[in-house]
């Protein structure tokens, strides 16, 4: 019988393990020390979030200031060649960005103008949790790619209206952010970080389209995730919303995994098509609906969601999971090791 690490490498790496990997992504609401969250790690194929790899695009020597004024925090960063301001505004319930620090095309000469000074990753919350989970599953550490910059710089219209009033504009800051990137990766692969949850494409693919996703998504992680496979890491990527229409330029950015291939209504994911056409390329990880709807359902009905995903997807290259990106509670924590019986049930014929 394969251990949990074995078998959601096993499936990475497109092969068929012992049975499907029962794949819940970090704790959600769940204490990791509680007896249902330490349940959790033995029973199902757990994995991992050890927060993020430490790339920062502006580097650590960029001068900023915030202060308060009211329930706005504001924040002006210092550049060269002018001052950009962000505004965050909170309430008792909630917090949002009102104020982005990019505005026009402009702007990007302001940021790529700040001297770049890089930080160095740390390793010690990975290695902390790769001690922790051994065998019992995989441990990720999180990084964000190239286009997460103009989409944390710009506000969601301004980000939009930048790839269509200018492009050039656009690929230029990627492409330092990819500089930046694929030297952060080294740095974090000689600090023996050697797996990986990198995202972003999600930007383009919800607000782009597929010539934005092709150039500033596929053609730039690709870089990315050659360097992270020459050095022997793992890469799990991570791609929100529909994606029937990027399937093949999803593929191209090279992971070994991809979650979330989301059902209706959160996505289009026809599940049996999407891997008739990539399926021996990656991994999927899904298609369960998201985490927080785990919480509500029977667990009779996650059970046989499981059943149905797992004839549609498996037994080989699939990991039977949710978004990834969700979070959740004691009963969805319990409705994920249910569906470990339900994966070996189908293992067993």
């Amino acid at each position: 019988m394969m251990t949990s690490r074995e078998r959601i490498l096993c499936a990475f790496y497109k092969g068929t393990p012992d049975r499907v990997p029962v794949s819940p992504y970090g704790f959600g609401h769940v204490d990791p020390d509680s007896e249902v969250g330490l349940e959790l790690v033995r029973t199902t194929d757990f994995i991992a979030d050890a927060g993020y790899a430490g790339f920062r695009f502006l580097g650590v020597a960029v001068q900023a200031e915030s202060r308060q004024e009211g329930d706005a925090t504001i924040t002006e960063i210092h550049t060269p060649k002018g001052a950009m301001r962000s505004v965050v505004r909170r309430t008792a319930i909630t917090s949002a960005q009102v104020e982005f620090p990019c505005k026009t095309a402009d702007d990007i000469e302001k940021l790529l103008s700040v001297p770049y000074t890089p930080d160095q990753p740390n390793p010690t919350a990975f290695n902390q949790w790769k001690d922790r989970i051994g065998d019992e599953g995989i441990v990720l550490c999180g990084l964000g790619d190239a286009i997460c910059v103009p989409a944390e710089f710009f506000s969601p219209a301004d980000f939009s209206l930048l790839w269509a009033d200018a492009p050039e504009a656009m690929l230029e800051l990627c492409k330092v952010a990819n500089e930046r990137l694929c030297e952060a990766v080294e740095k974090a692969l000689d600090a023996g970080i050697d797996a990986f949850r990198f995202l972003g494409g999600e930007y383009a693919s919800t607000q782009l389209g597929p010539t934005a996703y092709r150039t500033l998504v596929s053609d730039l992680d690709r870089q990315v995730t050659d360097i992270m496979h020459e050095r022997g890491a793992v890469v799990y990527y991570h791609n929100h919303g529909p994606t029937m229409r990027y399937l093949e330029l999803i593929a191209d950015v090279g992971m070994d995994a991809c979650d979330c291939f989301e059902a209706p209504p959160w996505g289009d994911c026809d599940l049996v098509e999407a891997k008739r056409r990539i399926g021996d390329r990656v991994c999927f990880v899904g298609n369960l609906d998201d985490m927080e709807n785990l919480e509500k359902m029977d667990v009779e009905v996650i059970k046989q969601m499981g059943r149905e995903r797992i004839r549609q997807a498996g037994p080989g290259g699939f990991v039977l999971g949710g978004t990834a990106s969700g979070t959740y509670g004691e009963k969805a924590a319990r409705n994920f090791m249910a569906l470990v019986d339900v994966s070996r049930e189908m293992a067993a014929g």
